[in-house]
């Protein structure tokens, strides 16, 4: 038997391309809003979960596929750093779970 090897994409989706069709097809009137975010040359996690935010409101309630990158969790926990928030707090803020906040700062090192 042959054994394949999968190999791990490392490409992204072009956010910047999704969003702006997406806003001048269906919210328009938000363009304006979110001007800020897709003239950037690349979207962070975080543009991606403020777009979201500034098109269709608030978070979905299932993140259950949502991933993060490493820049992305170091922000994230610097925010908490910055405004003196707990993990409670800051779970709600960005809608991960507590134990999820834990084990990040466990896992990098950050206190």
């Amino acid at each position: 038997m042959d054994k394949k090897i999968s190999t791990i994409r490392t490409e992204l989706p072009n956010y910047i391309k999704i969003y702006a069709d997406l806003i001048m097809m269906k919210h328009p009137n938000k363009m304006k809003d979110c001007q800020y975010f897709l003239s950037k040359k690349n979207l962070t996690s975080i543009d991606v979960i403020k777009l979201n935010e500034i098109i269709f409101g608030k978070a979905p309630a299932n993140q259950k596929y949502r991933s993060y990158d490493l820049s992305t969790i170091t922000s994230i926990l610097e925010h908490q750093k910055r405004n003196g928030i707990n993990n409670t707090e800051l779970s709600r803020h960005y809608n991960v779970s507590r134990n999820t906040i834990k084990k990040w700062k466990e896992t990098y090192n950050i206190k």
